[in-house]
């Protein structure tokens, strides 16, 4: 009898452990969209810098004089100048050249049944469901004095889990005016 009552109390708790590891898979693909969402987002930044394409004035949010939006906006693509979180960024589109569902916002070409991507079958997934914010911000030093040549972005992605969840994942880095 108590080999009974501690086997159920041993099956229950596996149990429970596998509805955390069942919910923590269901999500698994969403947090992974935004971690790339965001990495996307600075790298774009970085290569900008990298490539002089932008001024140091202009890597700042467009209330501070630069050219990166405020607040939270729909994930769209690049526009023309190639760089993500910006006033020109434009509807995204499919590789047949179609523009993505949800007013152009990012969307994803998953394989089909077919188990091939570009084939009549395949799944469009739309990131309807996420924002993106840049926040860049100067940095202070220990004495409170602004250090010219270097800024905090931060990347913050919500989006909502099958499960109305919201979540949120955040991206810092520091991008400084050198090369």
């Amino acid at each position: 009898m108590v080999s009974m009552a501690i086997l159920t109390i041993s099956s229950l708790a596996l149990l429970g452990v596998f509805g955390v590891a069942v919910a923590a898979n269901q999500t698994s693909q969403q947090n992974m969209i935004a971690r790339q969402l965001a990495s996307e987002a600075m790298e774009s930044i970085f290569t900008a810098r990298n490539t002089s394409q932008l001024a140091w004035a202009q890597i700042n949010n467009a209330s501070n004089g630069g050219i990166f939006t405020d607040g939270s906006v729909a994930v769209l693509c690049a526009g023309p100048d190639g760089i993500i979180g910006t006033a020109d960024d434009a509807a995204c589109t499919l590789p047949s050249g179609v523009t993505c569902p949800n007013a152009g916002v990012e969307c994803l070409v998953e394989p089909g049944p077919d188990g091939v991507v570009g084939t009549a079958d395949d799944i469009i997934l739309s990131l309807n469901n996420y924002r993106r914010q840049i926040q860049i911000q100067t940095v202070v030093d220990a004495n409170g004095n602004t250090v010219q040549t270097l800024r905090t972005v931060t990347i913050t992605i919500t989006y909502t889990t099958p499960n109305l969840a919201q979540k949120t994942y955040v991206l810092n880095e520091y991008v400084s005016s050198y090369r």
